[in-house]
């Protein structure tokens, strides 16, 4: 069975195939995170029926937000849609006429393609296209609905901007996706890269941008876990291998693959982990973790397998031999008891 559908089939929940969309569909263009991020505004309103020149201003908002930043938002040279929010973003056409180009041109293929990962569609839907008395528009499932009573539900908002991010960051730099290096900036929390002119680019937050991985839980006891600091149970970021092993490796303990989000108590809690290594089994969760985000599109994909092996064998040996020289150093292990269901 592929990492992908580990993802989904293990502790199979709503979030999970909602993550499953943002983390593992294809990205060809960032028409599904607009959507995505759309569709978790609309919940909060109380209306089921949305119409597309009711879904057009929310959607369009969210690209030309981007836009502005980030100019080139797909793989393909030409979008008279994109145009059209560069063209409002540079005053030459109206709010009206973007809405009616995003109507007749933004949602050619998300809609369609938005449950659709993997090579087949989802088992569960968060909306079904619709069209009453010839207008076009969704209706949003009871589903999406439940998306908003899940604990933390904001996180799935940031981690579908932290992926947007990553994704267009690999297309505006206009580099191999296998020569860019993802890096973390311990401080501010903060993914980067530098290009050839060594210029810092910052992207996301490490912690959106890896939550949906952890399907919004503590790496270690499975707690759920918030990626914002205005809120209980905000989650610290821990080096796995713990970081004071730097001066005896060549290896980056500061890499995507040796960075984990746990909570405050399993961290550095009356019996947390600190600069302990953690307990064996825990290495074999790191490398599914590992697995989910080799499985999905990149960057972080090219970014992990960099760091660690191109390989499934490389990788394997890879954590192997860091956890061995872990353990010849730092001696003493730490586990914890899971306060919900391993789920991954």
């Amino acid at each position: 069975m592929d990492s992908v559908a580990v993802f989904q089939e293990e502790n199979p929940s709503l979030e999970n195939y909602w993550r499953s969309v943002v983390l593992f569909g294809n990205n060809v263009a960032s028409y599904k995170f607009a959507l995505a991020k759309t569709l978790l505004e609309l919940i909060e309103q109380d209306k089921t029926h949305i119409t597309l020149e009711e879904l057009a201003k929310p959607y369009s908002k969210h690209l030309c937000e981007h836009i502005a930043v980030s100019s080139k938002q797909a793989t393909s040279r030409t979008s008279s849609f994109l145009d059209a929010c560069r063209q409002y973003n540079e005053g030459t056409i109206s709010a009206d006429n973007l809405i009616q180009v995003t109507k007749s041109k933004g949602f050619n293929n998300v809609l369609d393609a938005f449950h659709h990962v993997n090579g087949s569609d989802l088992p569960v839907k968060f909306f079904e296209k619709t069209n009453i008395n010839g207008t076009a528009g969704i209706v949003l499932t009871d589903d999406v609905y439940r998306l908003g009573e899940i604990k933390f539900e904001k996180n799935l908002t940031h981690e579908a901007e932290a992926r947007w991010n990553l994704v267009e960051t690999a297309w505006n730099m206009g580099v191999s996706v296998n020569t860019l290096s993802i890096k973390y900036d311990e401080k501010s929390d903060i993914l980067f890269v530098e290009d050839n002119k060594i210029r810092r680019r910052n992207i996301t937050s490490v912690r959106a941008a890896l939550n949906g991985y952890q399907k919004g839980k503590c790496f270690y006891c499975f707690d759920d876990i918030n990626v914002t600091n205005d809120s209980t149970n905000s989650c610290d970021v821990d080096h796995f291998i713990p970081h004071t092993l730097q001066q005896y490796t060549n290896a980056n303990l500061d890499g995507v693959w040796n960075l984990v989000l746990s909570c405050e108590k399993c961290n550095r809690g009356d019996d947390g982990k600190f600069a302990k290594v953690p307990a064996l089994k825990y290495l074999e969760r790191l490398s599914k973790r590992n697995d989910f985000l080799i499985s999905s599109h990149h960057p972080l994909r090219e970014t992990l397998m960099n760091q660690t092996g191109r390989t499934e064998a490389e990788r394997h040996l890879f954590l192997q031999s860091m956890y061995k020289k872990a353990k010849e150093y730092l001696i003493h292990t730490w586990e914890t008891t899971e306060v919900q269901q391993a789920i991954f």
